[in-house]
């Protein structure tokens, strides 16, 4: 009998570490060569770890929840085939967050005796927790005002490293005197208190718990709201020519290139176009330095099966070609619906675009999805009485038309940036050539 080590795989050049989500076997099972061991999820995209080898489940290394780096051990299995012979682990296994904390704090022991594992509310608070919030000065009242976003609403590493983040705000909970000692200590006026409004749940209502994904989301959500000053910017664009040009086409495309095309990959290009003319539209904020990227990768906001929307990117989307392009949003589209997207798929952007008008909206403010700068929302594609003008005069006529909204960062996007942008783009569609080849 030998032992394998089945190791966190690498999920992509941008993807460091990921989260247990549960284990598929227990300790004894057999296990088969390549049968799934566990469900693993990074920041958005849920995975499965398949094993390598076929024998029995002899250790799991991590439980659900915990966070695992690339590379670490998550288990081992016992085999009777020949590989190297490795000793199981007897010692107490310190996760690599809590060795990351210990080595830049300084610290010998993760044990926190100031705070309580177990607080009176019946919380459970984990060594890495405690750790972290007796280092930064969290009291018991604080970390109890935490909403976790883990197993059975358990504060998380995460949680609160983004409460220390975004200026410790305090629940009504906390005195006047701990909010200036706060202050102070952050020198920080920016803390604002935060009053839990309490909500009136009677026998006839449900309660429905967020989902992993939904909790996720809802953080991103509101850490972009406070992170940039949103204003946004509104066009109507004239795509009479597109849609006359794609019903025309449509068949043969599919004859020819097996893909269905949309309307989608046709503003994907206007958009890389519009981002090569204005470079400032496809930058980043790292505190009071702009970064301004080479490569034009543009998310794609898709829909999920469970109705949440996720964004996997199309990286160097200004190289592709119509064709091109097509396959490409129809390929992550389609495994954004069935859950089959890899974890590096959803990384790297630097600018989305999200099709409102998919939904019926005409048009819409989405929230930037951080740490871009800006977001484009297509409105819905519609039949509209419109003034046409003609060297013999003007009349009305019927035109397809639809609203392109662009939300951006007012710290770094000005207002004529924003605004020449999406003009630039209504420029490219409306340009469009009716009579064009594919």
């Amino acid at each position: 009998m030998a032992k394998f080590e089945v190791k966190l795989p690498k999920m992509g050049e941008s993807v460091a570490e990921a989260t247990i989500i549960s284990w598929l076997k227990n300790v004894g099972d057999a296990v088969e060569l390549d049968e799934v061991l566990v469900e693993i999820a990074t920041d958005k995209v849920d995975s499965e770890v398949p094993s390598e080898v076929e024998g029995t489940l002899l250790e799991i290394k991590f439980d659900a929840d915990a966070v695992v780096k690339v590379g670490d051990t998550i288990a081992i299995i016992e085999t009777a085939n020949k590989v190297s012979d490795i000793e199981p682990t007897v010692e107490k296994t310190i996760s690599s967050e809590e060795v990351d904390l210990i080595e830049a704090k300084g610290h010998e022991t993760i044990e926190n005796d100031s705070i309580e594992k177990v607080s009176s509310s019946g919380k459970f608070y984990s060594p890495l927790v405690r750790n972290i919030a007796e280092t930064e000065g969290v009291s018991m009242d604080e970390l109890e005002a935490i909403i976790g976003t883990g197993k059975d609403n358990r504060v998380t590493k995460n949680d609160i490293l983004a409460y220390i983040k975004s200026g410790r705000t305090i629940s009504h909970t906390t005195s006047k005197k701990e909010i200036t000692a706060n202050a102070i200590e952050n020198k920080s006026t920016s803390i604002v208190p935060k009053v839990a409004i309490p909500v009136s749940v009677n026998g006839e209502d449900e309660v429905i718990e967020m989902t992993r994904m939904g909790k996720l989301i809802a953080k991103h959500m509101v850490a972009s709201v406070q992170t940039s000053a949103h204003v946004q910017s509104f066009i109507e664009v004239d795509v009479t020519n597109i849609v006359t040009w794609r019903n025309r086409v449509k068949d043969q495309f599919f004859a020819r290139e097996g893909e269905k095309i949309t309307y989608t990959p046709i503003f994907m290009q206007a958009v890389a176009k519009a981002i090569k003319d204005f470079p400032m539209i496809n930058i980043s904020v790292d505190d009071d330095k702009i970064i301004k990227h080479k490569s034009i990768n543009l998310g794609m906001a898709a829909a999920l099966a469970d109705g949440n929307l996720i964004v996997p990117v199309i990286k160097n989307a200004d190289l592709l070609n119509l064709v091109g392009m097509t396959k490409a949003v129809n390929d992550l589209a389609n495994r954004a619906r069935i859950g089959k997207l890899q974890p590096d798929e959803i990384q790297g952007g630097t600018y989305t675009v999200t099709n409102v008008g998919s939904f019926g909206s005409v048009f819409g403010t989405p929230i930037i999805n951080q740490p871009q700068v800006a977001i484009l929302a297509l409105g819905a594609v519609r039949k509209v009485p419109a003034v046409i003008e003609t060297p013999e005069g003007d009349f009305i006529g019927i035109r397809h038309k639809m609203f392109i909204s662009h939300s951006y960062d007012h710290r770094v996007v000005n207002g004529a940036l924003g605004g020449m942008f999406i003009k630039s783009i209504k420029e490219s569609l409306e340009a469009w050539d009716v009579n064009a080849s594919f």
